[in-house]
C-alpha cells in the first residue's frame, strides 16, 4: 500500500482531507483516528502533526505526504516537492517596527524571531546577511519585538492586520510564497501508486480551476467564438440539425467565466451554459 501522511490539524488539515475525498479516497470521520486504511484504493493514511509530515517522508517511514512548502523547507528533511496543490497559500515576510528597518541588508547584527528558523537562516545565508541571533518561537512571533526578545520578525503574512496592530510593517521582498504541496523522499524512485495519486489530485485541481462552457453560435461566427474559448486543448464543435449553427463545448477557467460569457454573447452566441467539473483526467 502507498503510505500517505496527512496533516491532523490546523489550516492544512481540512482542505487536504477535502481534496483527498474529492479524489476518491476514504477519509476519517473521527479526528481521533490516527491511521486509516483504504484497501479499495491501495493506500493507507497516517494523520500527523503538519510540522512532522516532512520528517516522516524524509526518513522513509511514509511514502508521500501533504504539508506546506514553508514547513517542508524549514524541516531540512530529505524530501522534495512533488506537486503543488493550490490551497493554503501564504506569504512569508520580514517585519519590524515602522520606520526602523526598510531593507533586508539592515538585518545584519539584529535579532530575528521566527517559528521557521531554518528557513530564515537559509534565506539570509543566500543573501550574505548575518543577524546577531535567530530566535525560535512557536507562536505569537509579532509580540517578540515589544517584549524585547527580537528586533525583527519573520512570519506568515496574510492581510497584515495582526502586524499593524503590533506596530510592525513588512519590508523587503517576500522570503517565500507558500502553499500546500505533495512531497516525497528525495533521490528515491517514485513509490508504487504515486502515479495514480498524482493523476487523481491533478484531476481535482483542474476540476476546481475549470468549468465546461456550452453554447450555440451561427456557423459563420464559429471561428470568432472559438478564438474566445480555445479550450484546454481544442473545443468540440458539432453542427446543429438546422444546418445554420454549431454547438461548441470548451473548458474555461472558472475565474474568467462571466467575462467569456459576455464576449460570446456580443459575438452572437446564445444558449450559453456553464457546468461544473467534478472530476477529470487530462
Amino acid at each position: 500500500m502507498l503510505r500517505i501522511a496527512v496533516p491532523n490539524k490546523g489550516s492544512l488539515s481540512g482542505p487536504a482531507t477535502d481534496m483527498l475525498r474529492e479524489a476518491g479516497y476514504r477519509q476519517r470521520r473521527d479526528t481521533r483516528e490516527l491511521v486509516l486504511a483504504d484497501a479499495d484504493n491501495g493506500v493507507e493514511f497516517f494523520f500527523l502533526r503538519p510540522r512532522d509530515v516532512a520528517v516522516y517522508v524524509g526518513s522513509g517511514t511514509v511514502d508521500v505526504g501533504i504539508t506546506g512548502r514553508d514547513l517542508l523547507l524549514d524541516s531540512a528533511a530529505d524530501a522534495v516537492e512533488h506537486l503543488p496543490l493550490g490551497f493554503a497559500t501564504s506569504t512569508f515576510r520580514f517585519a519590524a517596527p515602522a520606520g526602523t528597518v526598510t531593507e533586508v541588508e539592515q538585518i545584519a547584527g539584529k535579532r530575528v524571531a521566527s517559528s521557521y528558523t531554518t528557513l530564515v537562516a537559509d534565506h539570509l545565508g543566500r543573501l550574505g546577511v548575518e543577524p546577531s541571533a535567530i530566535v525560535h518561537l512557536d507562536g505569537a512571533v509579532e509580540s517578540s519585538v515589544r517584549l524585547g526578545v527580537a528586533d525583527v520578525i519573520a512570519d506568515v503574512v496574510e492581510t497584515g492586520t495582526t502586524l499593524r496592530a503590533a506596530g510592525l510593517e513588512v519590508f523587503g521582498e517576500p522570503i517565500l510564497r507558500s502553499e500546500a504541496v505533495l512531497i516525497r523522499r528525495s533521490g528515491d524512485s517514485e513509490p508504487e501508486g504515486l502515479d495514480v495519486l498524482t493523476r487523481r489530485l491533478q484531476g481535482v485541481i483542474t476540476a476546481r480551476e475549470y468549468v465546461l462552457l456550452d453554447y450555440d453560435v451561427p456557423i459563420e461566427l464559429v471561428d470568432k467564438a472559438v478564438a474566445v474559448t480555445p479550450g484546454f486543448e481544442s473545443p468540440t464543435v458539432s453542427p446543429l440539425h438546422n444546418g445554420e449553427s454549431a454547438a461548441v463545448r470548451a473548458m474555461v477557467r472558472r475565474s474568467e467565466t462571466n467575462r467569456v460569457m459576455d464576449a460570446l454573447y456580443e459575438i452572437g452566441a446564445r444558449g450559453i451554459l456553464v457546468t461544473s467539473i467534478h472530476a477529470c483526467r487530462l
